[in-house]
């Protein structure tokens, strides 16, 4: 992915052809026809983002990216772990063992959420030094331990302490907006219970009714697991012992295993995992004694491990496209994990690109992920049928069409470049508005290692950086006789606008 294509071979093609009125995708021909059937399309994947830790988000950086995301996106929460982190100062006991509670980093925290217009999806973890059972510190870099509680009592408290303060801070109609999220991937290592699944079960049945007692409106949910698991398991617990829940939430990433997930040896791609999975929960929901449960899907990402050759690339573009087209209709909210690169799970950020999740670089430099999801943001609220696995058809509420073009190929070889002619049937369009992301446009890489990949960009550098990051400005082209051809590189996408 590191060598760039000839400017030759990413230039837009627009071609002048009769339209054809035929319907679906012939060969590199997708017909298009605003007045097939369409609905509605809430705009699901950019509505929720994960970040850095709790204590990250004081911090000038992360919220400065926080408004860069919330500039290009709907995003309207953001979740991250260890609200009860002992750096955060929650809870302590007295020399007789009773309970202290501090709040002034929870209210630092939300406050600096909601000045920014978005709310937190609070993930209820982890264990505070004094209330665990034991020490049993997860490999993050911040060692949070993930044993359960030594009293269950105290614990309850916690939670009751916790919420009543924020509904006292914020009111019942603010805090009735939020989510409270059970606890992390208690599948992993990130729960310390044994055997992990019952103790979990105990663990949720405790903190849901802490949490409804302080106000049955209050929004709870899990498992919160990794590799889509235990959703099934979970609501049927919750059904036999009459336990209140509100959401089902899980995670699964691009390369996690398909024994992992599914119990067996397929072969399942990146750009195929995520929505699978998600198939996979949205049908036990429907099939269980809850069907209308709200599936959030509250972590997700082409890798669950740094890999610059995905997450730093403009391999995101075409990958979170295909993520949006396939998971329609199958969930309520995704989470990408992570909006920025503020983030400490291996310790201090040591370079700004080393494959990390976020969408923004260290010293706020955009990568294209972040542009991906500028380019997606412009999608309308309606989405049109449309015969082809590489494109998204759309209509705005100004009826203005949007369409999005991708060239998707896999990480482990680019392929080549692909021509699409749009062919737009029973319209009388004339101007298109097309933007594109591929390595040569909306990818800062190829500055960033002109520079000599400095490991320490100097304020110019940055500047340099944060320009070369940014998308090209959109090309405008009159349409004749209702054809548009363009050539899209491996792992280019295009924003098509059509007035």
């Amino acid at each position: 992915m590191k060598d760039k294509p000839c400017k030759a071979i990413v230039r837009f093609a627009l071609l002048l052809c009769l339209a054809v009125a035929a319907w679906g995708q012939t060969g590199n021909v997708i017909v298009v026809d605003p007045s097939a059937p369409a609905h509605a399309f809430p705009h699901f994947w950019e509505q929720m983002f994960g970040s850095g830790r709790a204590i990250l988000t004081l911090r000038e950086s992360y919220r400065n990216d926080l408004k860069e995301v919330k500039r290009i996106t709907d995003v309207r929460y953001v979740r991250f772990h260890a609200i009860f982190h002992d750096e955060v100062g929650v809870y302590d006991e007295n020399e007789q063992g009773q309970p202290t509670y501090n709040f002034s980093y929870v209210d630092q925290i939300y406050d600096g959420l909601l000045a920014n217009g978005v709310r937190p999806f609070i993930e209820l973890s982890f264990m505070p030094k004094k209330l665990a059972s034991k020490e049993i510190l997860q490999a993050f870099w911040y060692k949070p331990n993930v044993a359960p509680p030594r009293d269950w009592a105290k614990w309850d408290d916690l939670i009751a302490q916790f919420t009543q303060h924020l509904v006292a801070r914020y009111g019942i109609d603010e805090v009735r907006q939020w989510y409270f999220e059970v606890w992390n991937e208690p599948n992993l290592d990130f729960w310390g219970g044994e055997p992990r699944q019952p103790t979990y079960w105990e663990l949720y049945d405790h903190t849901v009714q802490a949490i409804k007692a302080v106000n049955p409106q209050l929004r709870v949910g899990g498992p919160a697991t990794a590799q889509a698991a235990w959703a099934d398991a979970f609501i049927q617990h919750c059904s036999d012992n009459h336990v209140p829940v509100d959401f089902v939430s899980t995670h699964v990433y691009g390369n996690d295993k398909a024994q992992d997930v599914f119990g067996n040896d397929e072969n399942i791609p990146r750009d195929k995992m995520v929505c699978r999975a998600v198939k996979k929960v949205h049908d036990q929901i429907k099939a269980s004694s809850m069907p209308a449960l709200p599936l959030i899907w509250s972590e997700f990402n082409a890798s669950y491990f740094n890999e610059p050759a995905v997450t730093d690339s403009a391999y995101m573009g075409p990958w979170m496209a295909e993520t949006v087209r396939q998971c329609d209709g199958l969930v309520d909210m995704m989470s990408y994990w992570t909006f920025s690169d503020v983030f400490e799970e291996q310790g201090v950020v040591k370079t700004p690109f080393y494959g990390g999740f976020g969408l923004i670089a260290a010293e706020g430099i955009p990568k294209p992920a972040f542009n991906a999801f500028k380019l997606l943001h412009e999608l309308g609220e309606e989405r049109i049928e449309l015969d082809s696995d590489s494109a998204l058809l759309t209509r705005r509420k100004d009826r203005a069409l949007v369409l999005a073009v991708w060239n998707y190929a896999p990480t482990e070889q680019a392929g080549p470049a692909r021509t699409v002619t749009l062919r737009f049937k029973g319209t009388r369009l004339k101007h298109s508005r097309v933007s594109l992301l591929d390595p040569a446009h909306g990818d800062v890489h190829a500055a960033y290692e002109k520079m000599g990949s400095p490991r320490y960009p100097t304020p110019s550098q940055v500047r340099q950086l944060r320009a070369a990051a940014e998308l090209p400005v959109p090309e405008i082209h009159n349409l004749k006789n209702g054809e548009l051809t363009l050539t899209l590189p491996a792992y280019g996408l295009a924003l098509i606008q059509l007035k």
